[in-house]
């Protein structure tokens, strides 16, 4: 780093209005002819920051203090927002929220991908914007106040401490007060960096300690005489050997009409809003339009959220998921759930189109990526066209990447649909249909 940008990391700037907001949720604001970042901040703010970051074309600042506060702002619920990691636009009314993720998501695909404004559909709200979160990883931290469970500082492994989030489970943060209160002013405390904390559409809860000890036998005594009614394990060692106190960390979902009930185990991945989670079910549904003859492909089918829905509606469903443990369980659930025309592969993702594509065809592909998209899946739909496609993302930035290749090689964008699966924080999960029409 030169020694001006050095000078210039860490300025205060005078004070700047905040324009307007971008994807990943900061404000913008402008200062000497450059864009600069601002994390927390509200249209019509007029800020104090500090410069944290020194780019050629654009800054990025934190809030040191609002001058003034813009007419829409409100006061957070939580405590310790714009200091954790957790939350970032606690500061606006749930209405300006759902705003600013309909606007910015149909922003970036107009503008990324040139599609037709109309095609893209009001946003989805969710059934409640507080307590819907039913997994979370706790941060933890041992200090001569006692032991600190919370979430890491944006950009840092400083923990803050939360004692109640208001956007995890009821269930979750009694939980959380229980195996805080059990750990404090033990000799386990500073081997802790993490729990992970679950709960299901029965109430059941799991908590995974992550423990870096080397007594991990006696740890586990803490909890013995301890009447949690939690499934509890420890993950210790270099290898994170998983140990069993007490349950089988093992949770239950349900989606779908007729119902379909879902297990999965620790390890799997399961959407972290279990009621808009039933509502992006119900969507795919009625994007899909099945007649009972279609064969189905579901790439990052995961436990089966997906497949097994589908299923009872298809001919024939393909599950395709790299995660051994999610692949077992939705193998499970469809035995559970007496579902017979599905089958699922434990594989990777890539190449999974061009394989099965040679042995029956694919009338649907469904596919629900991490946060990296499906790059490698998109450049395959170019060679192997499939005729319709239901791409489900949590992020807007490479769904806007995916799609572009689709939209630029013969494929028309029908809808998409973006839904609020994490209020209170700039995160936007959508649903998009095409249709191969070259």
């Amino acid at each position: 780093m030169s020694e001006q940008k050095q000078r210039k990391t860490g300025q205060i700037l005078p004070p700047l209005t905040v324009e307007t907001i971008v994807n990943g949720g900061a404000g913008l604001a402008r200062h000497d002819g450059r864009v600069v970042f601002i994390p927390h901040t509200a249209v019509g703010d007029v800020v104090r920051c500090q410069v944290t970051k020194n780019k050629k074309n654009f800054l990025e600042a934190e809030l040191c203090e609002i001058i003034k506060p813009a007419p829409l702002r409100q006061s957070p619920q939580c405590p310790v927002a714009g200091e954790c990691g957790g939350c970032q636009w606690q500061h606006f009314s749930y209405l300006e929220q759902l705003r600013w993720k309909e606007s910015l998501f149909r922003e970036t695909l107009t503008r990324q991908c040139r599609i037709d404004s109309n095609k893209i559909l009001p946003i989805i709200p969710a059934s409640d914007e507080w307590n819907y979160r039913s997994r979370v990883q706790i941060k933890c931290c041992n200090t001569n106040a006692g032991f600190v469970t919370g979430f890491y500082r944006p950009k840092s492994h400083l923990v803050v401490s939360v004692e109640q989030c208001p956007i995890i489970a009821s269930e979750l943060n009694i939980l959380l007060h229980q195996l805080r209160n059990i750990i404090n002013r033990t000799v386990y405390a500073s081997h802790i960096e993490q729990i992970d904390l679950a709960v299901d559409d029965n109430n059941k809860r799991s908590a995974v300690i992550h423990y870096s000890g080397h007594d991990s036998v006696s740890f586990a005594d803490l909890f013995s005489t301890e009447k949690l009614t939690t499934d509890i394990f420890i993950k210790s060692g270099s290898k994170h050997k998983l140990i069993s106190i007490q349950g089988n960390g093992v949770l239950e979902i349900k989606v779908g009409q007729p119902l379909t009930k879902l297990r999965y185990a620790i390890g799997g991945f399961s959407q972290i809003n279990l009621e808009q989670n039933r509502a992006l079910v119900k969507l795919v549904l009625n994007l899909a339009k099945l007649t009972g003859h279609e064969q189905i492909l579901d790439l990052y089918c995961g436990m089966g959220n997906f497949s097994l829905p589908l299923a009872r509606q298809a001919k024939y469903v393909v599950g395709v998921e790299e995660s051994t443990v999610s692949i077992n369980m939705a193998r499970e659930n469809g035995r559970q759930n007496e579902i017979s025309n599905v089958e699922f592969y434990n594989q990777s993702a890539e190449g999974a189109l061009g394989r099965f594509i040679q042995q029956k065809s694919v009338d649907l592909l469904v596919l629900d990526p991490p946060r990296s998209g499906a790059d490698a899946t998109m450049r395959e739909l170019l060679e192997t066209p499939v005729n319709k496609i239901i791409y489900v993302s949590c992020d807007p930035q490479t769904l806007a990447r995916d799609l572009k290749l689709l939209v630029n090689g013969g494929y028309k964008l029908v809808s998409s649909q973006p839904i609020d699966m994490f209020p209170q924080t700039h995160h936007c999960e959508s649903a998009s249909l095409l249709q191969y029409s070259p």
